[in-house]
């Protein structure tokens, strides 16, 4: 019996961090067919939904806003830039910071990005309210994770 106690805490049904993880999976894939029809993987789109809001952003804040590290946030933004949507600018002052620009071409795929919410919202089909509920307890949960 003290044995199964012990173990218990490292069974799959007893993880938070399990049906985060698969959580986050299934709604991403859900996201895919229609992120494809305008180009971008997932992590392009929230970089996108930033720059839309934003404009223009400091790499730095940038990752921080979508806990992602350099390391993978690097990529994301060559290759939006190498599509046309973003552009960047090394500070005159310290070659370390860079600045993220929409550019007009990505301004444009707002317009195409903009029905994307909506159709996710069909494909989970969790009440408004219990929708609202997660998102507050998520980002809760985000508060006190953060390094």
């Amino acid at each position: 019996m003290e044995n199964a106690e012990k173990y218990n805490a490292l069974k799959l049904e007893n993880q938070i961090c399990f049906p985060l993880y698969a959580a986050s999976r299934e709604i991403i894939k859900k996201y895919r067919p229609f992120l494809d029809e305008i180009g971008l993987t997932y992590t392009q789109y929230i970089a996108m939904m930033v720059l839309w809001e934003e404009k223009s952003i400091n790499v730095k804040t940038l990752g921080e806003k979508l806990f992602l590290d350099s390391g993978t946030l690097s990529p994301v933004l060559k290759s939006l830039e190498d599509k046309g949507f973003v552009s960047k600018l090394r500070d005159k002052n310290d070659e370390r910071s860079v600045t993220v620009n929409l550019t007009e071409k990505g301004e444009r795929l707002k317009e195409r990005a903009a029905e994307i919410p909506s159709k996710i919202v069909k494909c989970v089909s969790l009440p408004p309210d219990d929708a609202l509920h997660l998102y507050t307890l998520l980002y809760k949960l985000l508060a006190t994770v953060k390094e």
